[in-house]
């Protein structure tokens, strides 16, 4: 059985992401940092996982956690955001964001590379966003986060591609989350030609088609925005 390292199971995205590969007939591994009563839902609905926690902004945690691991699809899911105008940031908002997308990336992806590269197989999956893509205004640090995401998975998949290691993203759009609950939609909406918010099944689809069926895609970032980004 094929196993697959969700990072923020218990995000919606990643909650989706971690439903869709078990109903596909993979063992998932559900990361949480801090949402362990989330962790143990999820766990329980689905026969073929296991809960690990680890904060991957902690190299020690994931180097702990993950390096014992045979992981042969890793979705780098996890993320924060903490919004607000460049000139009113502060040095928290932009250290902890790029901290836990730069950062953790690094260090969750560098602890399963190794096996990866004994193996000589495995996909990797980075959860960019369209603020990576366009950059948006109040979001300097999650935009300059999540396109830093992106070249590291352009970088890195020219590097892995001889040991047959596929490394692609996926940049959302809005999708309904944690993130986006407290956004108008409704009037966001407007400006998506799909006329719909996205669903967090709608980025799982892409994740789980990047990893497990798009065998000659490596480097690549999928939008999945309802056309609001192209």
């Amino acid at each position: 059985m094929r196993k697959v390292l969700v990072t923020g199971s218990t995000g919606a995205i990643g909650e989706a992401c971690a439903r869709y590969f078990h109903d596909n007939g993979y063992f998932v591994y559900l990361n949480y940092r801090s949402n362990e009563a989330k962790a143990k839902e999820i766990q329980a609905e689905l026969t073929n996982s296991e809960i690990i926690k680890f904060d991957i902004a902690n190299k020690e945690e994931v180097r702990s956690a993950v390096e014992p691991l045979e992981i042969d699809v890793l979705v780098n899911n996890a993320g924060i955001t903490k919004d607000n105008l460049f000139f009113l940031m502060q040095d928290e908002e932009w250290d902890s964001v790029i901290e836990t997308s730069v950062n953790g990336t690094y260090y969750v992806t560098k602890a399963v590379l190794k096996s990866m590269i004994t193996n000589k197989n495995g996909a990797i999956i980075n959860v960019a966003s369209v603020s990576g893509l366009v950059g948006n205004a109040g979001q300097t640090n999650y935009s300059a986060a999540k396109g830093a995401m992106i070249a590291f998975t352009k970088a890195l998949s020219a590097e892995v591609a001889r040991y047959k290691i596929r490394v692609n993203a996926v940049a959302p759009g809005l999708i309904e989350s944690e993130m986006t609950k407290d956004l108008p939609l409704k009037d966001m909406k407007k400006a998506i030609p799909l006329r719909r918010i996205g669903k967090p099944d709608d980025v799982a689809e892409c994740v789980f088609f990047l990893a497990d069926k798009a065998s000659y895609v490596t480097g690549e970032t999928i939008n999945i925005s309802g056309g609001m980004v192209r």
